[in-house]
């Protein structure tokens, strides 16, 4: 057999894992300080496990007693039935869900430990204890138990086949393959609404939808969706894509799809985004139409971009946008959520130094610091899936499109997170300028539509309710069920979730939800009808490639696919 030699990875340095080792530092800084802690908590630690020493001579005695501990609502690694069943396997899982309550107790019971440092040593904490959990060995999770005694181990050679697969030698990085890529094709089976590419930069290629109606509504609707992903999260099948649903509407829809950035645009910054991404858009939408003035959407960091670039319209008295939808989109950081542990001035200063060679972020990076906020979900079961089970991963278009990660330029993400997510600066007051010019949000006054998930763990619904402080024109905010993706890919059809509404606006977001009526199922036809009152009447059906703005490709184009 031929020998093949495999370059292993690096041990990370410290200086890479500065993010763990600054806020164990700092727990550890505060712990010293309170003594009497590492004591408390250890003997609480152990009279938890004296009980459950107790619950098993009681279910040795064929009695029922409660367990000490159980997972929490929604943790979905305990659920086959052995660890119930089995006492051996019940007091392990019960013994670790004691272990990482003590883990977490830290945190939340050390005096004076508090802020972003707190949040920090918290979240690093939720990794450690998520990785040590017992389903992720071989042989205490049951699972695999049983499947290696059933192959005689084949799950495991399996496993390392995949393994093999992941692990790239190159670059010495491991990406855990989350689903079968092969049964996609873009274009193909996802990404499929017919359209025409109408318009294109070195930025984006702007996409126009083939209508289904013979009549639309007058004023065209434009989607602004995030450059972290790729715009088809929203155009995935045809039973849940937004895009051919608003189509069906009678709706002309114009959609952004950004360029996935090399090195070559490593200088592209926010304000580019801007006039480059928006602003020409905005052109091309009235070269196609012959209307100056277009209902806006804005999906998450493409809500931030479109919110700028609003208060920069509003002080030059630009008036070519009507309305604006923002979708899980924050405008006030100061509740940014879990993304927030990755932010600090020295985790920023590594950053960039990271981008410095190649003027960009890779996607994959990108990808896993999402992942790492729900890692049981978006890691740890993959790896249970794949290496220990030995099972490929299945199709799954949701996380085909998660894993087809975009690239951040350097100058535009440095931008963005120390302006927005570090500094707060896009609600002070002319603390921000896009190209030269001061912004402020106060100035935006037209009609906005805010819509939120009550599971969104990257852009919670209070951090989104805060925008309704600083607009100045009439808001309404909408709370969806389930989650960032799947709140607002909801689609009638599917019959899930509800959604929250009240007219009223008050101060605090509690103040509206305990105000607020419940409705069931999906919040599009509440948009819709929002949507439609400001959308004037109705004109003939506008197909994609006019003579002053004619096709260049199909539909989805070839950013998309780069």
């Amino acid at each position: 057999m031929e020998n093949v030699l495999v370059k292993t990875p690096k041990p990370p340095s410290l200086k890479s894992l500065y993010g763990l080792t600054k806020p164990a530092r700092r727990l550890s800084a505060h712990l010293a300080q309170h003594p009497d802690l590492l004591v408390k908590m250890p003997l609480k630690y152990a009279a938890g496990v004296g009980a459950l020493g107790a619950y098993a001579v009681g279910r040795t005695l064929g009695l029922k007693p409660a367990p000490v501990r159980e997972p929490a609502r929604g943790d979905r690694r305990f659920r086959d039935d052995a660890w119930a069943e089995s006492l051996p396997f019940d007091l392990l899982k019960q013994h670790y869900l004691l272990a990482a309550e003590a883990a977490e107790s830290l945190v939340a019971q050390t005096p004076d430990f508090e802020g972003k440092e707190a949040e920090q040593a918290r979240f690093w904490l939720g990794q450690l204890t998520s990785a040590a959990s017992p389903d992720n060995v071989p042989f205490t999770n049951p699972q695999v138990v049983r499947k290696t005694l059933e192959t005689g181990g084949a799950n495991l050679r399996r496993g390392l086949a995949n393994l093999l697969e992941d692990f790239s030698p190159e670059q010495g990085q491991l990406r855990i393959s989350m689903t079968d890529s092969s049964a996609f094709e873009v274009g193909k089976n996802v990404a499929t609404t017919p359209g025409k590419v109408v318009f294109r930069n070195d930025l984006i290629e702007l996409l126009q939808f083939t209508p289904t109606t013979q009549t639309v509504h007058k004023t065209p609707l434009m989607i602004v969706p995030p450059w972290i992903n790729k715009y088809y999260i929203l155009d995935l099948r045809e039973d849940n894509s937004l895009i051919r649903w608003l189509v069906g509407q009678g709706y002309t829809l114009f959609v952004i799809s950004w360029v996935n950035p090399d090195s070559s645009l490593a200088h592209i910054d926010f304000a580019d985004y801007m006039r480059l991404g928006i602003m020409e858009a905005l052109n091309a939408v009235e070269q196609a139409t012959g209307e100056r003035r277009v209902n806006a959407v804005g999906y998450c960091i493409g809500g931030t971009l479109l919110a700028a670039t609003l208060a920069r319209m509003a002080s030059e008295n630009d008036e070519r946008i009507a309305t604006a939808t923002f979708l899980t989109t924050q405008v006030d950081f100061s509740e940014a959520g879990e993304l927030g542990v990755f932010i600090d001035d020295a985790q920023l200063d590594m950053l960039e130094q990271q981008m410095e060679r190649r003027g960009y972020l890779d996607g994959a990076t990108m990808a896993g610091s999402f992942n790492m906020l729900r890692a049981n979900d978006l890691i740890w079961s993959f790896v249970i899936n794949n290496y220990l089970l030995g099972e490929k991963p299945k199709a799954f278009d949701l996380l085909y499109w998660n894993s087809d990660a975009t690239r951040m330029p350097r100058a535009m993400h440095m931008y963005y997170l120390r302006n927005m997510y570090l500094h707060n600066r896009l609600v002070q007051p002319d603390a921000l300028e896009l190209d030269g010019v001061p912004i402020d949000l106060r100035r935006v006054s037209i009609p906005v539509y805010l819509q939120s998930s009550v599971d969104d763990h990257i852009a919670p619904y209070p951090s989104v309710y805060k925008a309704t402080e600083h607009y100045s024109g009439p808001v309404t905010f909408m709370l969806a069920g389930s989650g960032h993706i799947a709140g607002v890919v909801n689609p009638p059809s599917a019959n899930k979730y509800f959604y929250m509404t009240n007219d009223a606006v008050p101060p605090s977001v509690e103040a509206w939800k305990a105000g607020a009526e419940r409705h069931d199922g999906s919040w599009w036809p509440h948009w819709d009808a929002w949507l439609q009152v400001r959308s004037g009447g109705q004109v003939s059906a506008r197909q994609p490639g006019s003579e002053k703005l004619p096709a260049l490709e199909d539909a989805p184009g070839t950013y998309v696919s780069a």
